[in-house]
């Protein structure tokens, strides 16, 4: 049997091995790997029925649920791309994605469909809507129900190749709009095989999937599954207790999940037998607060912790294995399998060790660029020297933007974003330090540190906290904290208490830029 190269056929290969092994559990429901690799084919036959040429756009508009995962892989089984949508998002929110990468049929839920309202008239490009029931309006043409999609009689696909586009994944800029990142087929499935073998997944693993399916972590955990024939529980939570339960219920083996969830999980009591099953759970998506890793350590003594980095323009990119967690739990760790990481000065040279620089990644991992934005993908995207003597053509590696540095023994340390890199004094200051310090305080829940204009400073820093559990917390104590373990420049400005959760982007990290543009500036 061949080794998968298309995304599509991860599922099918995984069939062809065991057809009755569950593939999904959703909502209690159960989908066999031979019931889906069924399912994503008619899907296939039903948007070519439709007219999908090669290459074009399918968005899906969904909650994680079954019918979004046999979308995402039916479109590239029928040739084209697709484009999953983060169901957080609002109605002009989700115009914009799909005006922007002009997306040809949507799938989505008739509740949803109803939440669009008018925006859709914008979207010039937009044929057809499938709706996961019955259509509300049988006379209108352009709606089809899912069931009458998937009984498309058989007809041949578009064909596709390993370096052809299969995904645009919509990520948020520091600025504007966001972002639409192209993968291809060979950059998702090369991530699933490289995640997978650290992770050391195989077919009797069960994976939480918690993250949206928009975000390139969420949809790992489908590709990583699907490559091993392992057991996928899509969640929809409203709580961290939610997750927690599902994680014994399921018998969850392995949990991905970002920071503010774990900072969240570890103020739970975990059940003893969790442990028992957890075989490991990976932070990504920003750095793990050191306090709350020490937390789910203490309560998953048997659970091996994977550190990763990763960044939707390839994927993932680093990760510390378990037995070094102990000796650098503020590290990143090493480049993935077939994947290296640079750390590179402005002019392109290799730093020295511990030196800042920014991060490159250059292996089959490298996205494709920006949909329709040439400017900003030349930004992202650039040749490295060439290596090899005689070579002609350039070859395009990612620099992400991340300040990091690397120690003598190649392991990598990150420092922060260059564009939320507080800029005070002359210093250039990274927000996670200092929040390292106060989540080391254990006083509080969550905390944000940003910078906002200042006339002399030129950023002031700011630091909004939430109180852990029913606590008080005073702001004139994290000032404290701050004054005795930080030098004299990173030192906040103003500390703001809040209560509750801090707000979240899409992707459910922290937004800090939200919370900073609450601060017009500080004298």
């Amino acid at each position: 049997m061949h080794e998968s190269t298309l995304l599509h056929e991860l599922v099918a290969l995984s069939a062809a091995r065991d057809p009755s092994a569950d593939a999904l559990v959703y909502g209690g429901r159960s989908v066999s790997y031979g019931d889906l690799a069924s399912q994503v084919e008619q899907f296939a036959f039903g948007v070519l029925a439709l007219g999908l040429a090669p290459g074009e756009r399918v968005g899906i508009y969904l909650e994680k649920r079954a019918e979004a995962v046999i979308a995402s892989l039916g479109t590239p089984a029928a040739g084209g791309v697709f484009v999953p949508v983060n169901p957080l998002l609002k109605a002009d929110q989700v115009a914009y994605i799909l005006s922007d990468c002009n997306v040809r049929v949507l799938v989505t839920s008739p509740e949803r469909y109803g939440l669009l309202g008018d925006v859709l008239a914008g979207c010039h490009d937009l044929r057809q809507v499938v709706l996961t029931a019955a259509s509300p309006d049988p006379a209108n043409t352009a709606l089809i129900a899912w069931s009458d999609l998937l009984s498309a009689p058989p007809r041949p696909s578009h064909r596709r190749i390993d370096t052809d586009v299969v995904a645009i994944l919509y990520t948020s800029g520091s600025t504007g709009r966001p972002k639409g990142v192209v993968l291809s087929h060979r950059n998702m499935v090369a991530g699933a095989k490289s995640v997978a073998s650290y992770l050391e997944n195989h077919s009797g693993d069960t994976l939480l999937a918690a993250l949206p399916l928009s975000f390139d972590a969420g949809f790992s955990q489908l590709t990583t599954a699907f490559h091993v024939g392992a057991r996928v529980v899509l969640l929809n939570y409203l709580l961290p207790k939610d997750v927690l339960n599902a994680l014994v219920r399921e018998r969850v083996t392995g949990l991905t999940a970002v920071p503010p969830l774990y900072i969240q999980l570890s103020q739970l009591e975990f059940p003893e037998s969790i442990t028992d099953h957890l075989r490991y759970f990976a932070n990504t998506g920003g750095r793990m607060p050191l306090e709350t890793l020490r937390k789910l350590r203490a309560a998953l003594p048997r659970s091996k912790p994977f550190l990763m980095y990763g960044l939707t323009e390839a994927f993932r990119s680093t990760y510390l294995p378990p037995e070094q967690v102990d000796r650098r739990p503020d590290s990143i760790g090493q480049a993935i399998p077939n994947a290296e990481i640079l750390v590179l000065r402005e002019d392109g040279t290799s730093c020295a060790p511990n030196e800042p620089g920014e991060l490159v990644h250059r292996g089959a991992l490298v996205g494709m660029g920006y949909w329709n934005d040439p400017e900003k993908t030349a930004e992202r995207y650039r040749p490295l020297p060439r290596r090899e003597s005689g070579l002609v053509l350039p070859e395009i590696a990612v620099f992400s933007g991340d300040t990091v540095r690397m120690d003598e023994e190649g392991f990598l340390y990150f420092i922060g974003r260059r564009d939320e890199m507080i800029k005070t004094s002359g210093y250039r200051v990274s927000p996670t330090e200092i929040e390292e310090v106060l989540y080391g305080t254990q006083l509080v829940a969550e905390v944000a540190a940003f910078g906002v204009p200042h006339e002399s400073l030129g950023q002031a820093i700011v630091v909004v906290a939430t109180p852990r559990g029913g606590d008080p917390l005073d702001a004139r104590e994290l000032l404290a904290a701050c004054k005795d373990r930080l030098p004299a420049y990173m030192i906040p400005a103003r500390v703001d208490i809040r209560s509750g959760s801090l707000p979240r982007n899409a992707n459910g990290k922290i937004d800090r830029k939200s919370l900073a543009a609450e601060f017009v500036e500080i004298q």
